[in-house]
């Protein structure tokens, strides 16, 4: 049983090393542990909600791949297979993530501001997608959850509704710090269960946290970044801006000639290849499961 439950969860990276999505659930166990301390409910509901959609996606999406069944990418491939009546385990997150976004943003402790809800729901939503579209390559996705985690997590206010906010960061800073050796040295992934919590956790402190024009603010760079997913390959950005690529390679592990050549690269991946990385065949930045 432990061989077959290993099996499920093994994933062939974007240079042809076996990883474990068991990285992934781990993350979401911790960050929903962590999450009760905030003693919100709601807050525990909606990073176990995201955290398991996330996971029913890792876990399913492969089976429907196998089986010939066309799998849509993208916000916009989602939106598509709904308006054609076709749920897929990436529509339900769709709908299921903003859902339990909305129902911790309108529980979150006062005060609120009844306009600011919704915005505070899209802020959530949008950096648990934004994790997760970042989740490409090794260590990329913590990179760049960690620093304001660890930010949000120092800010912690005298009232209820900051301190909270100091909590979901700590949700997601102790187990992303403690995922990110794994991560980097190619023994597990995120997977979108990983990404998707800790994304959420983090969104949830900064609408905890920061004031209203930041917050607006930040969710005008989320939702840019988002859109312009559907046309940009991030991992064509990266590459091409030394500061970035730099950082982005930081930890890792270097690409092995076995999969410079393409010929241990089974999936498909975000983007063209630099120079120093493997060739690869698709433009969809969504598919985190084959590229990481």
């Amino acid at each position: 049983m432990i061989a077959a439950l290993r099996a499920e969860l093994a994933r062939t990276n974007f240079a042809g090393r076996e990883v474990s999505l068991a990285e992934g659930a781990l993350v979401v166990a911790g960050a929903c542990a962590l999450g009760r301390r905030t003693g919100r409910p709601l807050d525990l509901l909606a990073l176990a909600g995201i955290g398991g959609l996330g996971l029913l996606d890792d876990l399913l999406e492969p089976h429907q791949r196998r089986a010939g069944r066309p799998v849509s990418k993208g916000l916009r491939g989602h939106l598509a297979s709904l308006r054609s009546g076709r749920v897929t385990t990436g529509a339900a997150k769709a709908l299921g993530i903003p859902a339990l976004a909305l129902l911790a943003a309108a529980g979150g402790p006062a005060p609120r501001g009844g306009a600011m809800v919704p915005v505070d729901a899209a802020l959530t939503a949008g950096c648990a997608n934004l994790a997760n579209l970042l989740d490409l390559r090794p260590g990329r996705a913590l990179k760049a959850v960690l620093p304001p985690a660890a930010l949000l997590a120092l800010t912690a206010g005298q009232d209820e509704r900051a301190r909270s906010g100091a909590g979901l960061a700590v949700a997601a800073l102790l187990p992303g710090v403690l995922a990110l050796p794994a991560d980097l040295r190619e023994h597990g992934m995120l997977g979108d269960a990983g990404a998707n919590v800790l994304g959420a956790a983090v969104g949830a402190a900064a609408t905890r946290t920061l004031p209203a024009p930041a917050r607006l603010a930040l969710l005008g760079g989320v939702v840019a970044l988002t859109l312009a997913s559907e046309r940009v390959s991030f991992s064509a950005v990266i590459d091409r801006t030394p500061a970035l690529r730099a950082l982005d390679r930081a930890g890792r592990l270097p690409v092995s000639s076995r999969a410079v050549d393409g010929s241990a690269v089974p999936g498909t991946t975000d983007g063209p290849a630099a120079p120093s990385e493997p060739a690869r065949t698709s433009s969809d930045p969504d598919d985190a499961e084959e590229a990481r």
